[in-house]
């Protein structure tokens, strides 16, 4: 039976940019579905460390063109197919989906309907909640990308995860270790430290309290073959003198201020850019195996701006927000 497709909806979103006080429930037109398009119903949203700084304009350049008000944030989430464009092949109406788009023009997640290209979605791999999938996207590919694009790594080699309990820590911590890659996690507190271990990381110090170089010296008394930044600091910068001179470095664009590698090591700042092969690969390393998506909180969409607060404090994984 076709769901109906209502020409109004809730989202929480903004007339203006500015601070949380400008985020709150609205009723907006559902976006069209564009012929390379889906239309998802969507249950929940992920809540990003960096959606505070699409509410306040400062990813406006990434939009392609002048923002819309009202303007509806959020990067990913997930839920049902409700409309597929004529050119899309692998989604159909009933598909549970995953998706991830940063500044749509058709507006983001933090609504009950969003459009995105059917390149930006997956199904929802085997093993994962809704919620848990709607927390997915962004990080999952920003990790993912880290580990296989940027940082090259191979199976026995010896990876620092510095940040490993966040959320996209705690995913390529996981995409890591079905890679066969031995892991020294640095997680932030007793908490992170426990779901670092819990995860199987081979080796775990808590980044704030630690001995972090002796965690390295005895981990990799060679050094290590690379290293995944995803939190800024001093502890950070002392680390990656552990990385062997052919090593190799990687952080996500947004990790600010941006670590200072040691000269002569291969060190790239990159963005977690989705595409359809490397959803595609997620998804079957999520399903290889029982696999982890830690929601430290949910939300009503109601909360959207105490979220996008919150969310920058220490908290494990990600938090995300319930739509409907």
């Amino acid at each position: 039976m076709p769901t109906s497709i209502p020409d109004q909806m809730k989202a929480a979103a903004l007339d203006r940019f500015g601070g949380p006080e400008v985020l709150g429930i609205k009723t907006v037109p559902v976006p069209t579905c564009g012929d390379d398009e889906v239309l998802i119903r969507v249950e929940a949203a992920g809540i990003g460390a960096w959606d505070f700084m699409e509410r306040e304009g400062q990813m406006v350049e990434m939009l392609g063109g002048e923002p819309k008000f009202p303007y509806v944030p959020g990067t990913d989430g997930a839920g049902e197919v409700v409309a597929a464009g004529k050119a899309v092949k692998d989604l159909k109406v009933g598909d549970r989906v995953f998706g991830f788009a940063l500044g749509s023009p058709k507006g983001g997640f933090y609504a009950q309907y969003t459009a995105v290209k059917a390149s930006q979605a997956a199904r929802i791999p085997k093993g994962l909640k809704v919620e848990q999938a709607a927390a997915l996207g962004a990080d999952g590919i920003t990790a993912l990308r880290g580990l296989e694009e940027l940082l090259q790594i191979q199976s026995g080699q010896r990876l620092l995860i510095f940040g490993a309990s966040g959320g996209i820590g705690h995913l390529a911590l996981q995409f890591a270790r079905r890679l066969g890659v031995k892991v020294l996690a640095v997680a932030s507190g007793e908490d992170g430290v426990e779901l670092a271990r819990r995860l199987g990381a081979e080796a775990v110090v808590d980044g704030r309290k630690g001995d972090v170089a002796a965690a390295c010296r005895e981990f990799a008394p060679d050094g290590l073959d690379a290293a995944l930044v995803l939190a800024p600091g001093d502890t950070a910068e002392a680390v990656l003198q552990h990385v062997r001179k052919d090593g190799r470095i990687a952080w996500p664009n947004g990790v600010e201020p941006a670590p200072k590698a040691p000269a002569g090591i291969k060190a790239t700042a990159y963005d977690g850019l989705p595409s359809p092969e490397l959803l595609k690969r997620m998804n079957q390393l999520i399903e290889a195996g029982p696999f982890h998506l830690e929601i430290g909180r949910m939300y009503a969409m109601e909360e959207a701006a105490k979220a996008q607060q919150e969310v920058l404090k220490h908290h494990l994984g990600k938090y995300a927000l319930r739509i409907q």
